[in-house]
């Protein structure tokens, strides 16, 4: 979607997609929605409408069951709206970057914490062996002579 024509579009469709859910469609199924992103194909045929629900599992079956219901009117609305001539067909997709995110940052907390053990046991503590472990060149004491060698 590297057109610029096709991002406005999109960038439009999620504006009106948005403004019907919150003020037109009164679904008593449909939750607390946010339509994150728009994604149109390069014919500007097809749209996915990408979402994510606050809430439980049942609250995002339902909230998925009420945008399935409403499609239609969402549609002639974008169309309305839009005026083109074909209007997209509409597709939606509950967004998985939060949940992505998520644990990503649980993740990452592990890791500070294994790094913080890992930190408190290496105070006073010692390396094993000598304390220049690396090997020297061989030195000649001096009253040696070199033809002995």
């Amino acid at each position: 979607m590297t057109n610029p024509r096709v991002r406005k579009i999109a960038d439009r469709i999620q504006v009106i997609v948005a403004e019907m859910l919150e003020r037109r469609i009164k679904d008593p199924r449909l939750g607390f929605i946010t339509v994150t992103d728009v994604r149109l194909s390069g014919d500007s045929q097809h749209a996915t409408i990408y979402y994510t629900v606050l809430g439980e599992d049942e609250e995002q079956v339902a909230t998925a069951a009420a945008l399935e219901s409403a499609k239609g009117v969402l549609r002639s609305e974008v169309g309305k709206q839009l005026g083109m001539r074909l209007v997209p067909t509409l597709a939606f997709q509950l967004d998985v970057i939060p949940e992505s995110a998520r644990h990503l940052d649980e993740v990452l907390a592990k890791a500070r914490e294994a790094d913080a053990a890992v930190a408190a046991a290496r105070e006073g503590a010692q390396p094993a062996g000598e304390p220049d472990p690396y090997k020297k060149p061989r030195e000649i004491p001096a009253d040696e002579d070199a033809d002995d060698l």
